[in-house]
């Protein structure tokens, strides 16, 4: 038997892996493929966009971008043309006052800097402004040009300049001006409108990323170039004498792209200058935009095919992983789905739900049975209070009755019934804090009786704390040993201090005395003390009952200084009725 395994054991793993195609390879024909037919389709888009398009899209790129502004500014001259008109014909109106029309005029028009009006030898008249007057003595007044009234036969446009007729106030403006007929006392009016709206245009015109478009008038000269700085220091020019010879049109001079359109009703035209390099080089890099998309496309297909890859083999698996680790961060509330997949991961799932259901009924039965074990030790921990108290009260009663203090121990026996009575509490752990301080006060009452009024005692309580519930009997063992340990060996008189406040959202009981104190020894053994003598028996039920009932952050902190005395803080979580069980 041994020789004929030796020629099947080699020919096993061909036979095997004929009996399915690979997934991997599948994957990566299909990757090769798609590749192969998007890099041939790219390189005809980017060959045929190159040689047909480059040098056509970058003269109609740059034509459309003078257009819009041609468009623009002709709205702004013509604009200035109706504001003229209107004006021209209220300064003409005989029967109305200028001053009235002028003022509603420009609170309806924010962007008229001002309205000025000229006599025939040029001499400002009148100056309307919103909330301005001109100055008394204007050196030179660049919003009326003499020169040009006298050549224009109506009226004339000037080119940008900055306002100078008001103190400390210098807009950049055009200037309109227009000839008033009828000889009468003003001959010309002009209208200073702000510039700044269409300068700003005009500079965030852009042709590709360094071309732009500027202003000139029909002479040649510049009206308005967005990099107007650099022109007037010398570092930049424009050969408008040139430009001015050209017709509207658009003309390529060796790497740069000229565009000119004169602007309807004025002699301005707008002339727009862009590069030819870079527009092509623009052109490269929306191929290789191109590329990038179709490569994203490319990765998007190849995930896809993954996806469903993953969908067919993995996915199930890993579902099931993931339920595995939800159901060992939080077995408890755990509903397990069973997982859909292949025949083995339907088996494998199927066994991994019966195992959860077995676990979750052994936590559930080991949880009745922690429930009950502490039911049972809160029971223990409270009868073990309940006698220590009651011997001590009799004790102190015993001793008035040798005494011949009967009406005090009546009123001890009083104290102590209504002691009992709340303690009882119809069979509660937890009670209202004010019926835990009315507790701890009938036994202060019973003490004070007892130790011949050598201590006073206080409480200090915020009346929003009263209506929470606290484990009963908390105080009272608390107060015992700071009168038993604390005050009765004092010569002096000792004060006991009862204190309740919010800290956050927990309530903080504290008992403060001017006892002998204890050091930090005595304190740590006061708390790990078995209930093996009397001393320090209440103090540790406490602190045990409340971190039974509550959990391990509550309980008793001390802080206590030999000659000093005692600060026994209570800390328990704010409870209201029914947020716990009464029992």
């Amino acid at each position: 038997m041994i020789g004929p395994e030796k020629p099947r054991s080699p020919a096993a793993p061909p036979a095997a892996n004929k009996r399915g195609v690979s997934m991997t390879m599948v994957l990566v024909l299909i990757v090769m493929s798609i590749v192969a037919l998007m890099l041939v389709v790219c390189v005809t888009v980017f060959s045929h966009q190159y040689e047909s398009a480059t040098v056509q899209n970058a003269k109609t790129s740059s034509g459309q971008a003078v257009a819009q502004v041609v468009n623009t500014v002709q709205s702004y001259t013509e604009d200035m043309n109706e504001v003229m008109a209107l004006l021209t014909g209220a300064m003409q109106d005989a029967t109305a006052d200028p001053g009235d029309f002028m003022s509603a005029f420009l609170q309806m028009r924010p962007d008229v800097i001002a309205v000025t009006a000229y006599d025939a030898a040029g001499t400002l008249q009148s100056c309307w402004a919103e909330g301005r007057q001109p100055k008394a003595d204007i050196l030179r007044n660049l919003s009326f040009d003499g020169a040009a009234a006298g050549t224009a036969a109506n009226h004339y446009i000037s080119a940008p300049h900055v306002e100078t007729i008001f103190d400390g106030y210098y807009p950049w403006v055009v200037t309109m001006a227009a000839r008033l007929p009828g000889g009468g006392g003003a001959a010309w009016v002009a209208l200073d409108l702000s510039f700044t709206g269409i300068s700003s245009y005009i500079s965030n015109v852009g042709i590709g990323q360094h071309g732009y478009c500027f202003l000139m008038d029909a002479n040649g000269t510049i009206i308005y170039h967005p990099q107007q700085q650099l022109i007037y220091s010398g570092l930049k020019s424009e050969d408008t004498a040139r430009l001015a010879t050209l017709q509207d049109g658009t003309y390529t001079d060796a790497s740069v792209i000229y565009c000119l359109q004169g602007v309807p009703g004025s002699n301005w035209r707008v002339v727009g200058v862009s590069y030819l390099d870079e527009l092509v080089t623009g052109n490269v890099l929306a191929m290789v935009r191109i590329l990038l998309l179709l490569a994203a496309l490319l990765l998007a297909v190849a995930l896809l095919v993954s996806w469903i890859v993953s969908s067919v083999l993995s996915s199930p698996l890993h579902r099931l992983s993931t339920a595995m680790a939800e159901f060992e961060q939080d077995a408890g509330r755990f509903s397990y789905q069973p997982v859909k997949g292949a025949r083995e991961v339907r088996n494998l799932s199927d066994s991994f739900g019966h195992m959860v259901l077995r676990i979750q009924r052994l936590m559930a039965t080991v949880r009745e049975e922690e429930v009950n074990l502490r039911k049972t030790e809160l029971k223990a921990l409270q009868a073990q209070i309940n006698p220590h108290f009651l011997y001590n009260t009799l004790d102190s009663i015993a001793w008035m009755c040798e005494r011949g203090r009967n009406a005090d121990a009546v009123q001890m026996v009083h104290a102590l019934a209504r002691l009992f009575r709340i303690s009882i509490s119809k069979g509660h752990e937890l009670i209202p804090i004010r019926k835990e301080l009315e507790h701890a006060e009938s036994y202060l009452q019973i003490q004070k009786y007892r130790y011949k009024n050598q201590f006073e005692y206080t409480f200090t309580v915020d009346p929003a704390c009263l209506d929470y519930l606290c484990n009963k009997i908390t105080l009272q063992p608390i107060i015992e040993n700071a009168i038993c340990h604390g005050l009765e060996l004092m010569v002096e008189e000792g004060h006991i201090a009862v204190k309740v406040e919010e800290a956050g959202q927990d309530i903080l009981l504290s008992v403060t005395d001017n006892g002998v104190g204890m050091t930090a020894e005595q304190v740590d053994a006061m708390l790990k003390r078995e209930p093996s003598d009397r001393t320090g028996i209440g103090i540790k039920n406490v602190n045990d009952r409340l971190r039974i009932y509550f959990g391990e952050p509550y309980g008793l902190h001390i802080t206590s200084e030999p000659d000093v005395g005692t600060c026994v803080e209570i800390r328990m979580p704010k409870v209201r009725e029914g947020e716990y069980e009464n029992k």
